[in-house]
C-alpha cells in the first residue's frame, strides 16, 4: 500500500458548517486479501487513486438536505438536534436531484481559489478513505470490541440514528465511516472485483442497482467493516440509507491557500 500522510491537509467549510478534507493520490488494496471475507469482496486488487478530491468529514445532514430540497424525508426528525442527524430515506434518484441542485446553486462558488463540482464518491474512493492507510477489518484493527468508540451499529445505537460526528474519527479525520447510515456510491453494482477497479465509478450496464457502503445503525458490526459492501435498488428508501459528498476540483492541480500550503515533501511514500 502506498501510504499517504493526510494530516494537516487543505480543507474548506461550506455554508452549513460542513468540512471537506483534501484526499491526495495514493494506492491501496481494495477488498479481502485473506479470502476469508464475503465473495463480493474478492478478488482483492490494487487501486490507484490518481486524482485528488475533497471528501466530506461527515454524512449529509437533515438540515443541509432540507435547505436544498425543501423537504425532509427522514424518519428520525424528533428533537432540537434532529437537523444534525444524517438525512435518510433518500433514494439514489433523490440524491441525483439533490446534487444537481447543489451544483446549480454553487455554479459560481469557488473553494480554495478553485472551481469544482459536487458528486458522490466512487466505491474505491470511499474505501480508500475508510481504510485511512490501514488493512484491517476496520481502520483501527480487527477487534469489534473497539467499534463502539468509532461507530453506531445495532449493538449501541439505541434503535435510531444519532447526530453526525459524535463518535471518534478515523485516522484521516472522517467521522461515521463505520455505521450510522449506509452511504450511496456512484458505482453500479457488481458481485465481485473481477477485472479490477480504478478510481472512477464502475459501470456494468445495469443502472438499477448501486453500491452502498458503511453499514448502519441497525446492522451488525460485520457490516460496518471497511471492506464490507452491499447494494440497493436505485429507488430504495431506508431509514439506514443516506449519503456523503465529494467535491471535485475542476483544475488539474489542487493548491492550498497560503495559510494551508502543503509541499510535495509532506507526502510520506513509505
Amino acid at each position: 500500500m502506498n501510504m499517504v500522510d493526510q494530516s494537516s491537509k487543505p480543507s474548506f467549510t461550506d455554508v452549513y458548517g460542513a468540512t471537506y478534507l483534501l484526499i491526495e493520490p495514493g494506492s491501496f488494496l481494495l477488498g479481502d486479501e485473506s479470502t476469508s471475507g464475503h465473495p463480493t469482496e474478492q478478488p482483492a486488487c490494487t487501486v490507484e487513486i490518481s486524482e485528488p478530491f475533497f471528501f466530506a468529514e461527515r454524512p449529509v445532514t437533515q438540515a443541509q438536505w432540507t435547505d436544498i430540497m425543501g423537504v425532509n424525508p427522514s424518519k428520525y426528525q424528533e428533537g432540537w438536534s434532529a437537523g444534525l442527524r444524517p438525512v435518510e430515506q433518500v433514494s439514489y434518484d433523490d440524491v441525483v436531484v439533490f446534487i444537481s441542485r447543489l451544483n446549480e446553486r454553487d455554479a459560481s462558488t469557488s473553494h480554495l481559489g478553485m472551481a469544482g463540482r459536487w458528486r458522490l464518491p466512487s466505491e474505491t474512493e470511499w474505501e480508500y478513505v475508510a481504510r485511512a492507510g490501514n488493512t484491517g477489518r476496520w481502520w483501527f484493527g480487527d477487534k469489534d470490541i473497539e467499534l463502539d468508540e468509532y461507530g453506531w451499529h445495532a449493538g449501541n445505537s439505541g434503535g435510531s440514528t444519532r447526530e453526525v460526528g459524535l463518535k471518534k474519527p478515523n485516522a484521516w479525520g472522517f467521522f461515521d465511516m463505520n455505521g450510522l447510515v449506509n452511504e450511496w456510491c456512484a458505482d453500479q453494482w457488481s458481485r465481485s472485483y473481477e477485472g479490477g477497479r480504478s478510481q472512477r465509478p464502475h459501470v456494468t450496464g445495469d443502472a438499477m442497482k448501486f453500491v452502498v457502503r458503511g453499514g448502519s445503525w441497525f446492522t451488525e458490526s460485520d457490516s460496518t467493516r471497511s471492506g464490507s459492501r452491499s447494494f440497493a435498488h436505485r429507488e430504495k428508501k431506508s431509514d439506514g440509507l443516506g449519503l456523503r459528498l465529494v467535491w471535485e476540483p475542476l483544475e488539474a492541480t489542487v493548491e492550498a491557500e497560503p495559510t494551508q500550503a502543503v509541499s510535495s515533501s509532506s507526502i510520506d511514500q513509505s
